[in-house]
């Protein structure tokens, strides 16, 4: 019998196998053709540029390997930002379009970034599959497990080459670290933590307003049901409603839940459990501010990550980080292209910092720099066929751990889950209402 877990694992390798065998379905020849050569440039469109879909395009836009066609946005204002962006560096402008359907249909568009509100995460890289078109997938991957799923299977059919934005497991040095773990340099390790602390100010409370002249509000909220615009939301409060976001948990837990899993050396968990709650202030947000989301992997290992929106007090000297605590020593990942291992004493043993310097004549900050390393393994990818850093199965696993923590601080209770398929076993009506959602009539995403 396949399992859920088979069932994701060979499911991406069955469409890596599609575009390495010939041409994607759905992909032109004359597409195809215009990325095959090793000298050629792959034609991006970004979707959703308002925030960290500026900051990609900055850094593709300095990578010679890659050219930016369109940008995409529901706001006029952040496609004239990014455009401008995108000028300075390459003295090029690319076109300006509002609906990534459209879009997506574009001759000269190889390959598109989706850094959307989570919401349209899911979607968005499913209705770029189905044009042929190889996608760059911000974190989360999903608003919901269900979406996972959705993604997995799109991939699969339509054949194309999808990374997210897990971009750590790219960088040189937390690559060596997670091997000094790997390969029993501290010992066994049973348990580890990660964590993220900030000191986000209060939401308030929504007034209905008019919508503004440069948002398509309608366009905006796309497969999520409709609701009327309220003064709170845009651009960045979308993050604390379940009804678009997916709370801290995803927002940067998942980077870090991500490395916990790489680390350990596990997928599915047995158990989950979460407590916390909205602490800070009374307004409208609706997910926990502070939270502590358990992981037990059978008798493998267990893990943590701690969450608090509203509290800045770091955690072992930083305010983000990950420690993998093993029977000789501790290794600790700051978030940054560094790491440290410390003795039981706490006496450092060894202090691995990155090398990465401002370089006379490199268009590439350090930053940029760092993630060029994960945007040149999609590029590896989509011309070579190379295994990707975050491929779509890992980044699905991680993605749904993070959304188990937040299912179990809704309903109130741990979770067991079956650690061959990924399914929740204590399946009552209110982990199954959150494990997909409702959507706009007409906006559901479908496997064609």
């Amino acid at each position: 019998m396949t399992t859920r877990r088979d069932f994701l694992k060979t499911a991406l390798a069955g469409g890596a196998a599609l575009t390495l065998g010939g041409i994607a379905p759905g992909f032109s020849a004359k597409s195809y053709n215009n990325i095959a050569g090793a000298n050629d440039k792959i034609r991006i469109g970004m979707i959703g540029v308002n925030s960290r879909g500026k900051g990609i395009a900055s850094g593709l836009a300095k990578l010679p390997e890659c050219e930016i066609t369109y940008i995409c946005d529901v706001d006029s204002r952040a496609i004239e930002k990014c455009q401008e962006v995108v000028r300075k560096i390459t003295g090029k402008t690319p076109k300006g379009i509002k609906d990534l359907r459209e879009m997506v249909q574009k001759e000269d568009v190889d390959a598109v970034v989706v850094a959307t509100p989570d919401h349209w995460h899911a979607p968005a890289a499913i209705i770029a599959m189905q044009a042929g078109k190889h996608v760059y997938l911000e974190k989360p991957t999903s608003h919901n497990p269900a979406e996972n799923e959705m993604l997995i299977r799109a991939a699969a059919k339509y054949g194309v080459v999808v990374q997210v934005g897990n971009q750590r497991r790219s960088w040189p040095n937390v690559q060596a670290g997670i091997e000094e773990v790997l390969s029993g340099n501290i010992g066994t390790v049973k348990y580890a933590k990660a964590w993220y602390v900030n000191s986000r100010k209060s939401i308030g409370v929504g007034k209905p307003a008019p919508v503004p002249e440069w948002l398509d509000w309608d366009l905006w909220q796309g497969p999520a049901p409709r609701r009327e615009y309220k003064d709170n939301v845009i651009h960045y409060n979308w993050h604390w409603f379940w009804h678009w976001g997916t709370g801290e948990a995803l927002n940067n837990g998942t980077h870090f839940v991500d490395m916990l899993r790489w680390g350990l050396n596990v997928d599915w968990p047995t158990k989950v459990d979460s407590i916390g709650g909205r602490y800070f202030y009374e307004d409208d947000w609706e997910f926990a501010d502070t939270q502590l989301i358990t992981y037990q992997f059978g008798d493998k290992a267990s893990c943590s990550w701690e969450g608090r929106s509203c509290q800045s007090q770091p955690v072992d000297g930083q305010g983000l980080g990950v420690a993998f605590y093993g029977e000789k020593a501790t290794l600790f990942l700051s978030g940054g292209n560094d790491y440290k291992i410390k003795d039981h004493k706490g006496k450092i043993i060894k202090d691995v910092k990155s090398n990465l310097a401002f370089e006379e004549g490199n268009l590439l900050n350090p930053s940029e720099a760092l993630d060029a390393f994960h945007f040149r393994n999609w590029f590896d990818g989509i011309r070579k066929g190379a295994k990707l850093n975050s491929g779509l199965v890992d980044a699905c696993m991680s993605t749904q751990l993070v959304q188990y923590g937040n299912i179990a601080q809704a309903v109130g209770h741990s979770l067991d889950i079956d650690p061959m398929t990924g399914r929740i076993l204590n399946d009552d009506r209110e982990v199954r209402k959150l494990w997909s959602r409702k959507y706009e009539k007409g906006w559901e995403p479908k496997i064609k």
